[in-house]
C-alpha cells in the first residue's frame, strides 16, 4: 500500500486537533508534513486569494494551503458544522472545504465531515476518511483510538501545567482567544512572548477542563450557540477570579468574536480587561503601547489592594 503524504495547514483547527490528526495518519503508515509557521509571505498569499470580508485567521489559512501545493498527496481540510446538539460553529468552518476547493481547484484535498445534529460523529468521520485512503475499518478504528488517547493525554498535561501557573506569585493575565489566534506567530504568539518578558504568568483560555465549562459560560450568555466561543466564555468565567487582568484577542472581522467579546466587556467587572483586534495591517508598536498601559493599570491596582490590606491589618 502506498505511503500517502498528508499535508496539514498550520492554521485554524490545526492548533486544536494537530495531535489527533498527526497520530491518526502516522498510525496508518502515512507521512505527515506541516506548513511552516505563519510569515509575511504566507499572509500575502492568503490575502491575494481572499475577498476583503474574510477574517485574518482564514486569510492565513488559505496562505498555508497554498504553501503545501505540490508537496503532498492530499491537504487535509475538514468540514465541521456541529459538535454538540443545539450548537454550531462559525460558518467559515462549515464552508471551509468548499472555500478551499473553489480557491485551489488543482490542490488534492482530503476531507471529513462532522455534524452531530445529523449523527455524523468524529469517530465515523475518521473511519470513513481512513477507508477513502484505502485502509481497513479495523486499522482506522485502531489508529483513531490511539490518536484520541494521545490527544487526551497531552491535553491533560497542559491543564495540569496551567494549574501550577495559577499558584504562582507573579502577576497573572488571562489571554482569551481561539487557539489558532493564540499560537500563530503573526497574531498571538508575539503578545505571549512580550508578556512573558515582562515577568507575567500567561494563562491561556484554550486550556481548560471542558466538563466545567457549560454552566460557567451561561454566567455571561445563556443563548450563545457557537461552540468554540461558548468554551472561551466558560474559560473566562472559570479563570477570572484567579488572574489580575484579562486580554480579549480577536482577528478582524470575526462575527462571533465581536459579539461574545462585547458581552464580556459589558458583564465582566472588577478585573482589568482590554480588547485587542488584529488585522493584516497591524502595527506592532501600537499593540505594545496598549499592552504597556494595560500592565501599568494592573500594577497600580495591585499596589492599591496591597496598601488597603496593610491598613486593614493595622
Amino acid at each position: 500500500m502506498n505511503q500517502y503524504i498528508i499535508g496539514l495547514p498550520r492554521a485554524l483547527l490545526y492548533y486544536r486537533y494537530h495531535d489527533l490528526w498527526k497520530t491518526f495518519f502516522e498510525e496508518l503508515g502515512c507521512k505527515v508534513i506541516v506548513s511552516e509557521p505563519s510569515n509575511q509571505q504566507i499572509l500575502e498569499t492568503g490575502i491575494k486569494h481572499s475577498i476583503d470580508e474574510t477574517c485574518l485567521s482564514l486569510k492565513l489559512y488559505l496562505g498555508h494551503v497554498q504553501s503545501l501545493k505540490n508537496r503532498c498527496d492530499y491537504v487535509l481540510v475538514p468540514r465541521i458544522i456541529c459538535l454538540k446538539k443545539h450548537e454550531k460553529l462559525c460558518t467559515n468552518f462549515n464552508a471551509l472545504y468548499d472555500i478551499v476547493h473553489n480557491t485551489f481547484p488543482k490542490i488534492p484535498l482530503l476531507n471529513y465531515n462532522i455534524d452531530v445534529s445529523k449523527k455524523e460523529t468524529e469517530f465515523f468521520a475518521f473511519l470513513k476518511m481512513g477507508r477513502e485512503l484505502g485502509f481497513s475499518y479495523l486499522d482506522s478504528i485502531r489508529s483513531y483510538q490511539k490518536a484520541k488517547k494521545v490527544e487526551q493525554k497531552k491535553r491533560k498535561r497542559k491543564i495540569e501545567q496551567q494549574e501550577k501557573q495559577l499558584n504562582s506569585n507573579k502577576t497573572k493575565i488571562l489571554l482569551v482567544s481561539h487557539a489558532y489566534n493564540l499560537y500563530d506567530p503573526l497574531i498571538g504568539e508575539s503578545i505571549i512572548t512580550y508578556l512573558k518578558k515582562q515577568g507575567i504568568e500567561v494563562i491561556l483560555a484554550d486550556i481548560y477542563d471542558t466538563k466545567k465549562l457549560k454552566e460557567e459560560a451561561k454566567m455571561i450568555s445563556k443563548s450563545n450557540y457557537w461552540t468554540y466561543n461558548k468554551e472561551l466564555l466558560g474559560a473566562l468565567t472559570h479563570y477570572k477570579k484567579q488572574v489580575d487582568g484579562i486580554i480579549l484577542l480577536s482577528t478582524f472581522p470575526c462575527g462571533p468574536d465581536s459579539l461574545t467579546n462585547e458581552m464580556c466587556l459589558r458583564k465582566v467587572h472588577n478585573v482589568p480587561l482590554i480588547h485587542l483586534i488584529i488585522d493584516e495591517l497591524k502595527a506592532e508598536a501600537g499593540i505594545l503601547t496598549r499592552l504597556e498601559s494595560f500592565l501599568d493599570i494592573i500594577d497600580k491596582k495591585k499596589k492599591r489592594s496591597q496598601q488597603h490590606e496593610i491598613r486593614k491589618n493595622h
